[in-house]
């Protein structure tokens, strides 16, 4: 059975988002593109809203692509329910997951390669989230 997963990306974060997409879905995940679909500038928070969206309403995870990954993040974390967290390496990809039960991974085009990005989807995608003393903490989340 595959997996869901929602993806979207800016122009910045376009040729990044084409090469993952591609690599998910031979893997078996099932993959929802939700754009962008060229390098013509566009806004990245269209693209962070409409991934959301998705990730709450099928409580499926996500990823986010832009330049650098932090505009996607900013964007995708005011949204409520959204735990959107930039990795760049594989300790911050597993963690995230692990300790922070991230649902939505952003990545940036101009500063991670698509070998590593593949590999940081895949950890994400892959890692369980531990619970216990870390629920507690992500509890307060909605308190603040």
């Amino acid at each position: 059975m595959s997996k869901k997963v929602f993806i979207g990306a800016d122009h910045g974060g376009f040729a990044l988002k084409t090469v993952i997409v591609e690599h998910l879905t031979k893997k078996g995940y099932d993959v929802e593109d939700l754009g962008c679909y060229s390098t013509e500038s566009t806004d990245y928070p269209m693209y962070a809203e409409k991934v959301c969206e998705k990730v709450l309403a099928e409580d499926a995870p996500g990823i986010l692509i832009c330049g650098t990954g932090i505009g996607m993040s900013m964007a995708a974390n005011r949204i409520p329910g959204i735990r959107a967290a930039l990795a760049t390496n594989e300790f911050h990809a597993r963690l995230t997951r692990q300790h922070n039960n991230a649902n939505v991974l952003c990545l940036g085009e101009r500063v991670t390669g698509p070998g590593v990005a593949i590999n940081l989807a895949e950890l994400f995608l892959e890692t369980e989230f531990e619970g216990g003393r870390h629920q507690r903490r992500i509890d307060q989340f909605d308190k603040a």
